[in-house]
């Protein structure tokens, strides 16, 4: 720890900059005149995170730090909360906070280092100030609370706490929590508060060596004469506007404008300019003593509700349908409408901090405009109020939110408050919860929120509350002149989020435990409510509603699409005026309507199709016919075949006889042969005829996406055949032998188009051209199916090329005996009897396998009795004897 000052001797200022650990702080306060200022005091706290503290240059455009970021803006808010009711009465001037992170390790999150540094710096200063204050933070895992608890033990923990108090009185709490019980929330406050007082003496000592003497400020006072005077004129005509129930928020705020306006006359006809130069803050003092009187003395409220009264609860859910979700929460004069928006996983936001997620998949923007509360006002960038009550509400949603495994969509919620007269971010909860089941989310169960209250009465000689009443609910009135807003969110089962503003300098810890239980009953009032209206997501279905779809393909197939710097993705966004969101073999579909929708899966088919499921249905067009069935193009461009056996139920002699080429099929996927052939069917379709084929495809609803039941590539089910045939080596040698195979890019489904089976025709033994009848060719092509494919390929051989041992031509003929090597041997050339030389590839237990040449791999079975050592790479002079069961040449030595 250490201090460093500048003695700028010149400025109006002296700053003060104080080191502690990882993080830097800076306060000032400009000279202060000894007259009282017309401007209200203000605090203002600059929190910035220096990208140098984590070793890392900034992506903006500069290279610099730029406008505050989000978190930033929350960090300093979290600092000033505590911080502001320690200033005195009558303190006017203007005070700034400037704290920065200098060097952090990414461990501990250090908003409350900064916190507990302005303290300090406080402390340090010349500043009339009544800390100093602790601030800690507390989580807990497995039902242990851990004091501090790093960025790694968050990610784990069911609560997220952050505390601040001075010796014996609580200043800020702040809480996100999944769910935690009113018993345990208590539990976690009584042990923050001692822990957060050991923070108070190391502060005391360091002022005490290092610290500025305080300086005296002369204030300027009015005087009794003019109080007593304002009071006479104004606190009846208030009180009456009070006692009157049915004046709205806007109707007595105009009615008390006009009661200034009165007591303004009579101070001009006097000329009295001491009354007319603190008439406004004179009137709002009477103000607050009328309305705190009547509520601890009588109990009664503005609005003419009892002290634990919610007030009327109005909630619709769909009210715009065309959007994803939408709703409208009314509680009183306070209205909100909050709107859902889903988008593809790739459009979360991304997070520039330095510590916590790099991303974040839901996103809650509060906006709160000036008509709101009947003002006119600009609207200029990030507004701290309305980052910090979005920020609340989103805590307090986030607890019920499916997992991200689950539903890994992005989520936006749009808070617009259309009227407000106190809590709106507490709305804003309840509106967001409705919104989120009409948009069709999983969302456990509701959660509402509701504001606490407190109006105390202060012993002048003690400064301790004597007495005091809890509001539950509260106006923005009683928000303005009482001395706390405790907002509370949660479930039925327990807290979700937390945020507590006070105006006094500090308040009982057992008072704000005393505020959880009303809060409780209030919370379980509103969810009445809002279950009323929406009990469970909805499932959207209307034709004219957003759509959203994720679908899975190889990465090859997305690079296709995206084409060379993304030209192809824009063109289809363009043509369709859907979106399109690639992620790792994921590809995220946004349309505007299933019409949009319909179009740009189409324009997808085009290029690369989707994903083959068994018993999904796919629109085909027959492209040949042969006597054994007919070969269909679908799915973009990807070939099936349809058998003959397929066609109907009723045995069919001629596939022209029921299908034409040119014709477009309804056909289903039933399977894949060992070839890799994909098997079509029609009679499988018959009962869905005439129905859409899109939806039989896969209804585009926003639910959880499933993994699709994909064919696995040729390549891949020839190993798992291999790997169940060869699990010991009790097994014959062929079972036990790898084949190599060469990866490529391949498709994932490989298929034989009607050209390569007329090739394979060509060179079949058996003359097609003199079989008589239909039942010759179909026992010919069962043949060929269940030919095992001697697909044995080298690494540097053109992948698209297949070759097939045809065991018709694999006779032993004397005539075709060969004494000599075979240059380019392919399988089909390869035949019984034939030598050659081979060199050793591999040594197993029980033979070896020998590299033929041609990329063919043939097998030697060591021979009993016989001793012979073989090395690899050596050169051998075999003979082929037979074939395996699988098509694998069984060669012999040869000796000549």
């Amino acid at each position: 720890m250490g201090l460093l000052f500048w003695p700028w001797k010149r400025q109006r200022f002296s700053p003060l900059l104080l080191r502690l650990k990882e993080t830097a702080f800076a306060i000032s306060c400009p000279s202060l005149p000894i007259f009282l200022m017309n401007t209200l005091a203000t605090c203002k706290v600059e929190y910035q995170e220096k990208q140098f503290a984590q070793g890392v240059i900034p992506n903006t455009y500069m290279r610099r730090e730029g406008a505050p970021k989000e978190r930033e803006l929350l960090c300093g808010r979290l600092i000033d909360r505590p911080i502001r009711p320690l200033f005195p009465p009558g303190f006017y001037h203007e005070v700034q906070v400037m704290a920065s992170v200098l060097s952090t390790d990414g461990k501990q999150d250090p908003d409350v280092m900064a916190a507990n540094a302005t303290s300090a710096a406080l402390m340090l200063s010349d500043i009339p100030w009544g800390g100093p204050i602790g601030v800690i933070r507390i989580g807990r895992i497995c039902g242990q609370f851990i004091v501090n608890p790093s960025i790694n033990e968050l990610s784990m923990s069911d609560l997220n706490l952050v505390y601040a108090c001075t010796r014996d009185k609580t200043l800020m709490i702040d809480v996100q929590a999944r769910e935690i019980s009113e018993r345990d929330l208590e539990a976690a406050l009584r042990l923050a508060h001692p822990e957060a007082a050991k923070y108070l003496e190391p502060q005391i000592r360091l002022a005490a060596k290092a610290g500025k003497q305080k300086k005296e400020y002369k204030l300027s006072m009015v005087s009794k004469e003019t109080i007593e005077k304002i009071r006479n004129l104004a606190e009846a005509p208030i009180e009456a506007v009070f006692t009157d129930p049915t004046y709205g928020k806007f109707e007595r705020g105009e009615a008390l404008d006009r009661i200034t306006q009165d007591v303004k006359k009579t101070l001009e006809e006097e000329r009295d300019e001491e009354g007319l130069k603190f008439l406004s803050k004179t009137v709002d003092t009477v103000r607050k003593e009328v309305v705190r009187r009547r509520i601890i003395s009588e109990g009664s409220r503005v609005d003419g509700r009892v002290l634990d009264e919610v007030r009327p609860v109005y909630c619709e859910a769909g009210n715009l349908p065309v959007l994803h979700g939408s709703s409208l929460f009314s509680r009183g004069d306070t209205q909100v409408l909050c709107t859902v928006t889903l988008g593809a996983p790739g459009q979360a936001q991304r997070l520039d901090s330095v510590v916590g997620p790099s991303t974040k998949r839901f996103m809650l923007h509060y906006s709160f405009p000036p008509f709101c509360i009947n003002e006119v006002g600009k609207r200029v960038g990030l507004n701290r109020r309305e980052v910090g009550h979005g920020t609340l509400a989103e805590k307090a949603l986030l607890a019920v939110l499916p997992p991200e495994d689950d539903f890994p969509y992005t989520v936006r919620i749009n808070s617009e408050v259309m009227a407000s007269d106190g809590s709106t971010s507490m709305a804003t909860v309840c509106g967001g919860s409705m919104a989120l089941m009409d948009a069709g989310i999983a969302v456990r169960e509701h959660v509402a929120g509701v504001s606490v209250g407190l109006v105390s009465e202060v012993d002048s000689a003690t400064g301790e509350i004597k007495d005091y009443r809890i509001l539950t609910d509260i106006l923005g009135l009683e928000d303005h002149l009482g001395d706390m807003d405790f907002k509370i969110a949660g479930t039925r089962k327990g807290v979700t989020a937390i945020q507590l503003d006070i105006k006094p300098a500090g308040i009982p810890l057992d008072i704000i435990c005393e505020c959880l239980e009303p809060a409780l009953r209030g919370r379980l009032q509103i969810l009445d409510h809002m279950e009323r209206e929406i009990d469970a997501p909805h499932a959207k279905d209307d034709r004219n509603s957003p759509r959203l779809a994720t679908l899975k393909y190889s990465n090859d197939a997305i690079r296709r699409l995206i084409g060379p710097l993304g030209a192809l993705k824009r063109k289809i966004e363009e043509e369709t005026g859907a979106r399109i969101s690639v992620s790792d073999g994921t590809l995220t579909l946004l349309a505007k309507n299933q019409a949009v929708m319909e179009k740009v899966q189409e324009k997808v088919d085009l290029v690369i199709g989707r994903e083959i499921e068994v018993g999904g249905i796919y629109k085909g067009t027959i492209t040949s016919i042969k006597e054994y069935g007919a070969f269909v193009e679908f799915n973009g461009g990807q070939q099936g075949l349809l058998h003959i056996s397929e066609l109907s139920n009723e045995p069919v002699t001629r596939v022209s006889d029921v299908v034409s080429v040119g014709q477009q099929l309804s056909l289903m996927c039933i399977g894949q042969d060992v070839r890799g052939n994909i098997k079509l069917s029609l009679k499988a379709t018959l009962h869905r005829i005439g129905s859409n084929a899109d939806d039989t495809v896969g209804e585009l609803k926003v639910s959880a996406p499933k993994e699709p039941n994909v064919l696995p590539p040729v390549n891949q089910l020839h190993i798992q055949q291999e790997k169940e045939d060869s699990p010991s080596e009790d097994q014959p040698f062929e079972h036990n032998m790898n084949v190599e195979i060469s990866s490529s890019s391949s498709p994932a489904i490989l298929i034989r188009s009607a050209a390569e089976c007329e090739e394979e025709e060509k060179y079949s033994a058996v003359d097609l051209s003199s079989r008589n009848g239909s039942s010759t060719s179909r026992s010919s092509l069962k043949l060929k199916t269940e030919a095992p494919d001697l697909n044995f390929r080298s690494d540097d051989e053109d992948t698209d090329e297949r070759h097939s041992a045809d065991p018709s031509l694999l006779q032993n003929n004397p005539n075709d005996m060969e004494t000599d090597n075979v240059a380019n041997i392919s399988a089909r050339r390869l035949k019984i009897g034939m030598v050659l030389t081979a060199k050793v590839h591999q040594i197993r237990a029980r033979g070896l396998v020998l590299d033929l040449g041609g990329g063919i791999r043939g097998m030697y079975r060591f021979e009993t009795g016989v001793k012979r050592y073989f090395g690899v790479g050596e050169e051998l002079r075999v003979k082929c004897s037979s074939f395996s069961g699988k098509g694998i040449p069984v060669m012999s030595l040869f000796e000549e």
